[in-house]
């Protein structure tokens, strides 16, 4: 049975790891690069590749992987020894603040992307062509626009869903009444199918909102049963890591947290802001797995009891932005160093992999 806790630290072990736990007082400023206590932590982490320049979403072809850079609006490939290849460079992205090329989904042949464009936010959709050491990209094609974008609150995680559906993401762009209208599409989930059109079966009728009541969602995954899950930046006083029902209400910017208001859906965990704000998420076994960009860590949280979780390569690669399963079983942890707000590693940003039982 999953219940709903206040975040109390406690020990564990992952794969042999001494795990550290931590809860601290909110701070309006990043916390300083930590040593890791772990012994075994930095162990399970290997580098996979490095050089990158703000990554912000990892999507698997097979054993191929494809990385997307937010500033630069190049689609990067992973080639086999490690070494990275330009696929392509999205038209029309116009980074500033947190926005750019964010998430990346595949799906049938096809990539989906996750943009900040001149006036909005919206998601496109290219063949992907070629084969794996020499993937190309097709014509593009808009699959939706007019999702809200500004420089900061602009969501940008794409997955498929258990159900064949694209998800979406997307942040409130800093009006944060927007997360309770559902006439629009800021500050939710969206559930779509691929061509952009909305299923029959969504919430409310003839509409792409999956559930709303979101600050700035960026991260998504499903457990073994088809349970969604979505990791969620609050303001000042708590992150949150919330079971996604379809058409619920997460409170935002009525509650922040737990707040066990009738209406509004209250987290399975919540964390203070200077130790998390989470990014990817991914979803292996019975355990959840959170990126933490001011937190720099990445966090382990079992399904069962998310008030037992524990962490990982805490301060060791500063901030991290994505974590996916692999389909060799391990994790892949995408570093962001280079994101304006971390502190640049001298071979830019790396990909990690990390083992897990």
């Amino acid at each position: 049975m999953i219940t709903r806790r206040r975040f109390t630290a406690s020990a564990g072990a992952l794969a042999g790891a001494s795990l550290l736990g931590s809860c601290g007082r909110p701070r309006t400023d990043p916390p300083p690069e930590e040593s890791s206590q772990a012994s075994g932590a930095q162990a399970l982490a290997s580098v996979i590749t490095t050089g990158l320049q703000a990554p912000w979403s990892i999507a698997f072809v097979g054993e191929s992987a494809l990385i997307s850079e937010r500033d630069s609006a190049r689609i990067l490939e992973l080639t086999a020894d490690g070494t990275t290849r330009e696929v392509g460079v999205i038209d029309g992205v116009d980074p500033g603040g947190e926005g750019g090329l964010l998430g990346l989904a595949v799906h049938e042949g096809q990539l989906f992307t996750y943009l900040t464009a001149a006036e909005s936010n919206r998601i496109e959709r290219r063949e992907l062509t070629g084969s794996p050491g020499g993937f190309g990209l097709g014509t593009a094609r808009t699959v939706l626009e007019g999702i809200p974008s500004a420089r900061i609150h602009n969501g940008g995680r794409l997955a498929i869903g258990p159900d064949d559906m694209l998800y979406a993401t997307t942040g409130d762009a800093g009006d944060r009444d927007s997360a309770q209208d559902l006439d629009s599409l800021g500050g939710k989930i969206l559930r779509m199918a691929p061509d952009g059109t909305a299923p029959a079966d969504n919430p409310f009728p003839d509409s792409l909102v999956h559930s709303y009541g979101h600050r700035n969602c960026q991260g998504i995954a499903w457990d073994e049963e088809g349970t969604m899950y979505a990791s969620e930046f609050g303001q000042d006083t708590w992150d949150e890591l919330n079971l996604i029902e379809p058409g619920g209400n997460y409170g935002w910017p009525h509650v922040e947290g737990i707040a066990e208001q009738e209406g509004y859906r209250d987290p399975l965990q919540q964390w203070e802001p200077a130790e998390a704000s989470p990014s990817g998420i991914a979803i292996t076994g019975r355990n959840l797995y959170l990126a933490n960009l001011r937190g720099r860590r990445l966090r382990v949280v079992p399904l069962p009891d998310p008030s037992t979780a524990s962490e990982l390569l805490v301060g060791e690669y500063g901030r991290l932005r994505d974590v996916v399963l692999a389909p060799d079983g391990s994790l892949w942890v995408l570093t962001n160093t280079t994101d304006g707000r971390g502190d640049p590693a001298e071979e830019g940003d790396r990909i990690l992999r990390v083992a897990v039982e």
